[in-house]
């Protein structure tokens, strides 16, 4: 087959002629890609329209250059020690190896002759080129990404012998954006970002005391220490993580909020919220890491039971109404709100969300951070979404009758409303709004579901080991006699490399309660919590405590971290 067309040119005419592609579909790539500005084999690639090893391969006949199989390359074999790391991910390119004087340079589009301009500007070698395939390529720079950052105890050892700044006076020590433009301490504080990044941590704090300073992350809910850097370079770091969350550099004496943005590829940045406080020996920094693919992993992922997932699906598809997530920070209601969001989130959808502050960026839905210095509240924020023709509404929390009142009316007229509060379980959720003040008929007739959730470590699948315990143990622990009748087994962490203290991420405990007729009399009657969990109990509705023995008994998580999260 000919290509017709005479415009098409290069690889997109080969791929025509070798019936990789239609000509239709040829054009229509070559234009996407110079509006997205990017190489025509890596749109194709990006796009699933051509495999990778096809557009190598035709690449590599349109343009005369060898092709090599990075898969078969070790990666500390590779010649990244003569450049610098910044360079080989600017540039999509990465040095391979030295033969004689010259170097070789792997490269995924053959027309990319300005990474073997630069890196022959860099090396003083003269470069060569050779082809590889656009996914091998990606997966080979974020390997030697890794590979040229520095360990933290190397940088303890080495780096930070450069930082000690001596003793000095107070005010001398205030830092300046100068000193948070040193280059050993912006190394060292990437450093820290992406060991937390790679460690899947939630949280770093950067601790001042009096006679030491020290770095802590959040990894699967418990915190732990990575390193004690000198006390002497403390205002040092606190000024170069609020130069890169533009925060006022100046000003030490209230806390501040900041945002930073960090791009690990082209494909994927990872934010991070920043807040310091002062305390008496210097400002505290605290960062939560906030990775939006997290919003993209499908509720199935989440650990939902299938009971529980076709409750919340079915709340979900509701044109109206209210669902509810409760549980203390840090136990994952962000998430499983965001993945509400996300299914809903379709063109013929308006989704507003009011949030302190957002969390996670999703394109697609109208986020609002609230400002109560200039009286941007929630209450005002859904006065303002009501205004604007929505069809689902997000409210970051309810924290007074005012905001509960609007969101209830939005709820009862056409609007499905998602929001959370901190109460225990979701028994109690329901008599929270009534202590707030809202009235019961109001709470029955438009609350529809409410998820309560804790997040437990998951156990390591490469180490965990069978756990013997009694059974008058286990019983006394909450399994009943079937539990126990149907060869139960439990598992305990052990600990490898592969884990920490024989835990790998984390999983969703979960107790999902829709409001039934009968629920709903009683909301009305004025029942209490109590009445409302033993009704649950009735309607066959897991609690948290139960939910998480069943975690236990699928192996995902232990005793001990069943008893961590919940209680009786």
């Amino acid at each position: 087959m000919a290509a017709t067309n005479m415009n098409l040119t290069g690889i997109a005419r080969k791929l025509v002629m070798d019936n990789h592609l239609d000509e239709a579909a040829a054009i229509e790539a070559v234009e996407n890609a110079n509006k997205e500005s990017i190489q025509l084999g890596s749109y194709l690639v990006q796009k699933n329209i051509v495999p990778s090893n096809v557009v190598a391969m035709i690449s590599s006949q349109e343009f005369g250059l060898p092709v090599f199989d990075l898969s078969v390359m070790d990666t500390e074999m590779a010649a990244f020690n003569l450049v610098e790391e910044k360079l080989i991910g600017k540039l999509n390119a990465v040095p391979l190896f030295k033969r004689g004087n010259r170097l070789f340079i792997a490269i995924s589009s053959p027309t990319n002759t300005q990474a073997l301009d630069e890196f022959k500007f860099a090396t003083g070698l003269p470069t060569e080129a050779v082809l590889v395939q656009e996914d091998q390529l990606a997966a080979f720079i974020e390997q030697a990404v890794s590979a040229m950052d520095t360990g933290m105890e190397d940088m303890l050892d080495d780096d930070l012998a450069d930082l000690d700044i001596g003793a000095e006076e107070e005010e001398q020590q205030a830092a300046s954006a100068a000193d948070a433009e040193d280059a050993p301490v912006v190394k060292y504080v990437n450093k820290i970002l992406l060991d937390a990044i790679n460690k899947g941590a939630s949280d770093i704090h950067f601790e001042p005391y009096e006679k030491r300073y020290r770095v802590r992350y959040r990894i699967d809910g418990i915190l732990s220490e990575v390193a004690s850097p000198p006390i002497n370079i403390a205002a040092k770091l606190t000024a170069r993580v609020k130069v890169m969350s533009r925060m006022d550099i100046s000003e030490r004496r209230v806390p501040q909020d900041g945002r930073i943005k960090l791009k690990l590829s082209k494909k994927r940045a990872i934010d991070f919220r920043v807040n310091t406080c002062p305390t008496l020996f210097g400002e505290k920094v605290v960062l939560r890491i906030l990775d939006p693919s997290s919003a993209q992993l499908g509720i199935d992922a989440l650990g939902y039971e299938p009971e529980q997932k076709k409750l919340y699906m079915d709340a979900l598809a509701n044109p109206y109404g209210m669902i509810l997530v409760t549980g203390p920070t840090g136990s994952g209601k962000t998430v499983s709100l965001y993945t509400g969001l996300n299914i809903l989130n379709v063109p013929e959808t308006n989704i507003s969300t009011a949030e302190d502050p957002a969390e996670i960026n999703l394109e697609g839905i109208n986020q609002v951070n609230v400002n109560d210095k200039v009286g941007l509240t929630f209450a005002e924020a859904l006065k303002a979404f009501l205004r604007q023709d929505p069809d689902v509404i997000m409210v970051g929390e309810i924290r007074d009758l005012e905001t509960a009142s609007i969101a209830i009316k939005a709820a009862q007229t056409g609007h499905l409303v998602l929001s959370t509060l901190h109460t225990n379980d979701a028994p109690q959720t329901l008599t929270r709004l009534m202590n707030m003040g809202v009235p019961a008929f109001n709470i029955a007739t438009s609350v529809s579901l409410i998820i309560a959730q804790r997040l437990g470590r998951r156990l390591c699948g490469d180490c965990k080991t069978l756990d013997d315990l009694p059974k008058d143990v286990l019983v006394k622990e909450g399994f009943t006699k079937e539990d126990l009748g149907e060869d139960l087994k439990i598992y305990k962490a052990v600990g490898c490399d592969k884990c920490t203290g024989g835990y790998k991420g984390r999983v969703g405990i979960y107790q999902v309660m829709g409001i039934s007729e009968e629920m709903g009399r009683l909301i009305m009657g004025g029942a209490n919590s109590i009445d409302l969990a033993d009704q649950a109990r009735k309607e066959g509705i897991d609690d948290l405590r139960r939910s998480a023995l069943k975690k236990v008994k699928q192996g995902l998580i232990s005793l001990e971290e069943a008893n961590r999260v919940t209680k009786d």
